[in-house]
């Protein structure tokens, strides 16, 4: 269960979904018993039966930035270049009057460190450059609006297709909120205000983390035994409201269910000290795969993953690898959309 080639599997091309449904609970659900192995199948407004009142709902409310830019460097030639930290960059901007963050700058040659890259109204400064990353200076204070105005959203590489109007809305959750990721928390684009909403009414509890996803969750596992992959880190939040939500569910034994690997790893990493869930905010590393002990996480509701990805991992820790493995073979065999805009598993 350590090899990497444990996590790995075949996927029909055709089955990668570059578009979402065009309603959002319409996607398909497999329902996976992590006890028994035995799947169903089902449509995502479905998924309101499995919820009992007392329940507690863990979303992830962060918003992907529009971080990728294009320019031209100090000899014309073109780059393309993704905001990694904007977190940071924003903490700089707010303490020292500018935006300086670490960015993937794409070109044919990478430009020089004191060189000036220039975009549309605004210019940066590369002032590091250290494994591959390259760290910019910019020279306006209204980065916000800029990305806004002239960013795209970096829509996962595996999506064959440049952003369009409709990603802007498609590609963020209905209640996407704290600015700061570079890809949307995915479990969550199938849930509607509506469907949210119905779950209120059944006497579910509605509480939020905060998990800035970065650029690290699509890097591959280079190793072979997964134990020596180093887990890349996000910003993370954790309100007191939440955690005390979340910790007396867990007192009086009520389940708590997780939308998204983020937000499991958020309130796992938030738990580990002391089994119970401490506010803060920070940075998570937490890299779960099997053998791992969950204290707070009973059900997760997620998306079908990459092969040999740490999300893959995550999942086989929950609900054990052959029972995973076995879960997407069946997924494959009735044509389920796979990755970021494709559908939905409910572990249970």
């Amino acid at each position: 269960m350590y090899d990497l080639k444990d996590y790995d599997y075949e996927l029909p091309e055709d089955l990668i979904a570059h578009n979402p449904k065009d309603k959002r609970d319409s996607s398909s659900l497999l329902c996976l018993d992590r006890e028994t192995g035995v799947t169903n199948h089902k449509v995502f407004t479905d998924i309101i039966d499995f919820f009992k009142p007392g329940d507690t709902l863990v979303l992830n409310n962060t918003r992907v930035v529009p971080a990728r830019l294009y320019g031209k460097k100090e000899t014309g030639g073109k780059i393309e270049i993704l905001i990694l930290d904007y977190i940071k960059g924003i903490e700089k901007l707010n303490k020292n009057g500018f935006f300086e963050c670490d960015c993937l700058v794409k070109a044919s040659k990478r430009p020089a460190v004191d060189s000036t890259l220039y975009f549309d109204g605004f210019t940066a400064v590369v002032t590091d450059f250290k494994n591959g990353v390259s760290t910019l200076r910019f020279d306006s204070s209204e980065i916000e609006n800029i990305l806004e105005e002239k960013g795209e959203l970096p829509l996962p590489h595996y999506i064959n297709k440049d952003e369009e109007r409709d990603d802007r809305t498609k590609y963020q959750t209905v209640y996407a909120k704290e600015k700061g990721a570079v890809a949307a928390p995915t479990a969550g684009l199938h849930f509607t205000d509506e469907l949210l909403s119905k779950l209120k009414d059944k006497g579910v509890d509605i509480t939020y983390v905060t998990l800035h996803v970065g650029y690290g969750t699509f890097v591959p596992v280079r190793v072979s035994d997964i134990r020596d992959h180093k887990m890349h880190s996000e910003f993370f939040t954790v309100s007191k409201e939440t955690a005390d939500i979340v910790n007396s569910a867990k007192k009086d034994g009520r389940r708590v269910i997780a939308v998204g690997t983020t937000s499991v790893r958020t309130l796992e990493y938030a738990s580990k000290e002391t089994g119970i869930v401490q506010p803060g905010s920070g940075s998570c590393d937490l890299f779960i795969y099997p053998g791992f002990k969950f204290n707070i996480v009973d059900a997760v509701i997620t998306n079908f993953h990459l092969p040999e990805s740490t999300l893959m991992m995550l999942i086989s820790a929950f609900a054990g690898r052959e029972n995973v493995m076995k879960a997407y073979k069946e997924a494959i065999k009735n044509e389920y959309r796979f990755f970021s805009y494709g559908d939905s598993m409910l572990i249970i």
